[in-house]
């Protein structure tokens, strides 16, 4: 078992405060346009991932944004509450709800998608084009081996 001390254990410290000062600057980055747009980061997921994706479940959601599905009931509650989202019986399967975009939902993330998208590149422009690659394969290779230890 690794202990303080542990040359490994003090290199995966050093990297994980290193990974969550990094994430909160980029949030602290895009968390205005969110602010004014009257969406809060998990919204916009909702929004984004009907846009681009179809039609979802709220269970398909829930992954999808990485959030717990009584968080997610009050998403879409919240933005069904605007008129943002709609909730839809999925054909042939009584049980299942689809959520799915209003006009005036695509509207507001046809319009604020791309600016948050550029904010995003804005603040990760200190790192090249390949490294962001290499980060995100990295990231990547962090997050199944966290959910699989």
């Amino acid at each position: 078992m690794f202990g303080v001390g542990d040359p490994a254990v003090e290199a995966a410290v050093r990297a994980y405060v290193k990974l969550m000062r990094a994430s909160r600057a980029v949030q602290a980055r895009i968390e205005p346009l969110l602010a004014r747009a009257g969406l809060t980061v998990t919204q916009l997921g909702v929004l984004e991932a009907v846009l681009h994706k179809g039609p979802q479940t709220q269970r398909s959601l829930s992954r999808l944004v990485l959030t717990s599905a009584g968080n997610m009931t009050d998403v879409i509650d919240k933005l069904e509450s605007r008129g943002l989202v709609r909730r839809a019986a999925v054909p042939g399967d009584r049980r299942s709800l689809h959520v799915e975009l209003t006009t005036d939902g695509r509207a507001l993330i046809e319009d604020v998608f791309p600016r948050h998208a550029a904010d995003i590149a804005a603040a990760m422009s200190g790192v090249a084009r390949g490294e962001l690659e290499r980060l995100g394969d990295l990231l990547r290779a962090l997050g199944r081996a966290a959910e699989s230890g």
